[in-house]
């Protein structure tokens, strides 16, 4: 080891995980926030009045906006991540986050301002996608770069446990309100409390991510090599195309399973099968404490047998779990929709588990952050930003939650395809590439 080189130690990687996770789990609780509220009061409260499913339509239309902003998040973030590190990036993508976040909890509805609501609400989850486009490269970075490469799989998952923590935190938060208030308390305001509390936890967040240093690896390739001459996008886009699509196939299944598994079946109990709120909010706040501690076992074991293995495991399983998900859904029990959403989540971990260090290993380190960002928020667009708009379009459509399950299953044969062209990469080195 050089004088100059980076001491790697269990208590530094210790630490940089738990500022990873404090700072992911705070993004996603505002993403998600968005996303559930969308499902149960947004299409009521931001657009005219007429048929619910439209108005719910219309509202995860919104939903979707903020992914579209993610992969411009993800080049402006990976472009200066790649240039300057990726501290001072992580640092402000939190800011922007929490503060669209807790402005939302201060909008005024339709029935006050008219068609400026849905605007405002539009313009607020334009900047939250911007924001969650740049959180996602440099917080799986900064892990994977920092810590044992024998080991990188699990460490590297710890930030995507931030996903369910949010995740968890969002439901728990809105299913208890909705426990102790009525519908119309909740519908006239209770709904806004979990968007102002963001402003506490972006706090914590900041205050953790900023204790952390800088990635070695990145500091060890700056102190070797000039920037690229190009653009980092332009680089990642000329040098590394087929792992950008490798990236886009394999988040198919991944993305649209989950929001399915979370998102769309608040709407699908309440609409389609006539449960109260607290129905699938319960049933995935559950579900959610498991799928927690189920991604780091999947990154784990994705560094003994490699990273195909374990995200095919998830993409088949979902592919297939799809349609048993729905018909435990529609027993109305709530024990089988409980039973449903834990096991198609950890499912959905055994992708999300290996994703963040498979696509590290994907890409080199000079436009790594930009590499990974532009693959993961691409996919964004197509999987996660419309599944809950076209799973309640088919919905609508077939009146059956059938054919959402062969929506689910057809992106998981998107994802096969993707894994299994592309040779394993677990044994990488990340200083190498």
């Amino acid at each position: 080891m050089t004088a100059t080189e980076p001491v790697r130690t269990r208590s530094s990687i210790v630490r940089v995980v738990g500022a990873s996770l404090v700072g992911t789990t705070v993004e996603w609780y505002d993403f998600f926030l968005y996303g559930v509220a969308a499902s149960v009061v947004f299409g009521d409260l931001f657009f005219p009045k007429g048929e619910e499913l439209t108005g719910t339509l219309l509202s995860f239309a919104t939903f979707a906006v903020g992914f579209f902003a993610r992969p411009i998040g993800g080049v402006v973030f990976g472009h200066f991540g790649d240039r300057l590190g990726r501290k001072q990036l992580l640092v402000l993508s939190l800011l922007m986050m929490g503060v669209a976040t807790f402005a939302i909890g201060l909008l005024p509805t339709y029935a006050q301002v008219g068609a400026l609501a849905p605007i405002l609400l539009t313009v607020l989850r334009l900047i939250q996608g911007f924001a969650l486009g740049g959180e996602w490269g440099g917080a799986v970075l900064i892990v994977s770069e920092h810590g044992d490469p024998a080991r990188r799989g699990f460490w590297a998952s710890w930030p995507q446990a931030g996903a369910p923590a949010g995740q968890l935190i969002a439901n728990g938060v809105l299913a208890g309100l909705a426990a102790f208030q009525s519908d119309a308390a909740f519908d006239s305001w209770g709904w806004r409390i979990p968007f102002l509390l963001s402003a506490v936890l972006v706090l914590v967040g900041l205050w953790v991510r900023l204790r952390i240093e800088e990635s070695p690896v990145f500091q060890e390739a700056r102190a070797k090599e000039q920037p690229a001459d190009k653009l980092p996008i332009l680089e990642v886009l000329t040098r590394y195309p087929r792992e950008v699509l490798t990236a886009m196939g394999a988040r198919m299944a991944e993305n649209v399973s989950y929001y399915i598994f979370t998102i769309v079946i608040a709407t699908y109990a309440k609409e389609h099968l006539g449960m109260g709120k607290s129905f699938a909010l319960n049933a995935v706040l559950i579900a959610a404490a498991v799928h927690f501690f189920a991604i780091p076992l999947w990154g784990a074991l994705s560094d003994r047998i490699g990273r195909k293995p374990v995200y095919l495991i998830g993409a088949v399983g979902v592919g297939i779990w799809a349609f048993l998900f729905i018909a435990l859904v529609d027993t109305r029990n709530f024990a089988l929709a409980t039973l449903a959403v834990t096991v198609g989540l950890v499912l959905h971990g055994a992708m999300y588990g290996p994703q963040a260090s498979f696509f590290t290993e994907l890409f080199g380190t000079r436009v790594r952050y930009s590499g990974v960002s532009v693959g993961y928020q691409l996919a964004s667009i197509i999987a996660g930003g419309l599944a809950p708009f076209i799973a309640v379009a088919l919905l609508k459509a077939y009146d059956s939650g059938y054919a959402i399950a062969v929506y689910v299953a057809a992106c998981a044969v998107i994802s096969i395809v993707a894994v299994t062209s592309y040779s394993e990469t677990h044994r990488r080195d990340l200083t190498t590439l």
